[in-house]
């Protein structure tokens, strides 16, 4: 949602094959020169001056109740003066077009893939949770499209360790017409963010503000918000990473929450040591649970700067 963004970032929307694709972008100061008052920003000639030569850093949010592009806001900023930040509210999502439609893996790859393709050369990407999964997949089919991973608590949540899919939350949000009720009564409202975030997400339940509540609460109030949702609280997105990791041959970096609920550690130390050439380092961040970049961001974002500078060999 634009009102919970940073200053000097905008809304701007790029079409993909399942509809319109919101993301936020550096448009204006302190980042970009902004446009005079003679200029209308809704013009393809302010968009053409709009567009930028610095090479592209995409920030890609997790798959679950309330997600949104605003689940990295407070990362990007750090690189808004040397990158070409872009951060997509998902297909199904915060405040792009939600489908009605049982979402599955493939709907995510295609929009990614249109997305990363229209940018038009390779792209440093970085995602969290499921979105990473989905990430290592497509980068396994279309590596020129990437330049680095950056990737936080990547898992599939069919993995041993993190089988979702057979968990009671699935097994009853696949009932039909309990599954609406749930959403409802489970997601779509203050108390249930508040809950969802404060026992599953945050391993500190103090670094929890307010306006992350109403961030995810508007979210998860969008209309039609509960298709995408639901698929993913069925399981219907779920796959096994680690058949496909081996595979990688873009150069990733994986990061950690010590205390995820939503898969260990222990899988992102299994998953690296599946391909030790491609994946370069596993940073675990103590006392911070799957959103890292949301409970201590200044953390994630100087691990950012050194996987960036590794990337480019300036780092031994």
């Amino acid at each position: 949602m634009l009102k919970f963004q940073p200053p000097g970032f905008g809304q701007r929307v790029f079409h993909t094959s399942l509809g319109v694709m919101a993301y936020y972008t550096p448009i204006s100061t302190p980042w970009r020169s902004s446009p005079s008052p003679s200029e209308k920003p809704d013009t393809a000639e302010w968009f053409a001056q709009d567009k930028t030569t610095l090479p592209p850093l995409v920030f890609l949010h997790s798959l679950g109740g309330g997600s949104s592009a605003y689940e990295w806001s407070k990362v990007y900023p750090a690189f808004a003066a040397s990158y070409d930040v872009i951060a997509p509210d998902l297909i199904g999502w915060g405040q792009s077009t939600h489908p009605e439609r049982s979402y599955r893996p493939d709907d995510y790859m295609l929009t990614l893939f249109e997305l990363l393709d229209w940018l038009g050369q390779p792209a440093v990407v970085v995602a969290s949770s499921l979105t990473a999964g989905l990430t290592v997949r497509l980068a396994i089919q279309r590596p020129e499209l990437f330049k680095q991973l950056f990737l936080v608590c990547p898992a599939g949540y069919g993995e041993s360790e993190a089988d979702y899919g057979r968990g009671i939350a699935a097994q009853v949000a696949s009932i039909p017409g309990v599954d609406r009720l749930l959403y409802s009564l489970g997601a779509a409202n203050e108390f249930a963010v508040r809950n969802f975030l404060e026992n599953f997400l945050f391993a500190d339940r103090s670094r929890l503000t307010p306006e992350i509540v109403a961030a995810y609460l508007a979210s998860a109030q969008q209309s039609n918000a509960e298709y995408a949702a639901l698929s993913s609280l069925r399981g219907d997105l779920c796959f096994d990473l680690e058949r496909y990791v081996s595979q990688l041959q873009i150069p990733t970096w994986l990061v950690w929450g010590a205390k995820s609920r939503f898969g260990p550690p222990q899988l992102g130390q299994r998953l690296a040591s599946f391909n030790p050439q491609f994946i370069k380092r596993l940073w675990i961040i103590p006392e911070v649970g799957v959103l890292p970049h949301l409970e201590t961001p200044g953390v994630v974002a100087g691990l950012l700067h050194q996987c960036l500078q590794e990337g480019q060999g300036t780092v031994n």
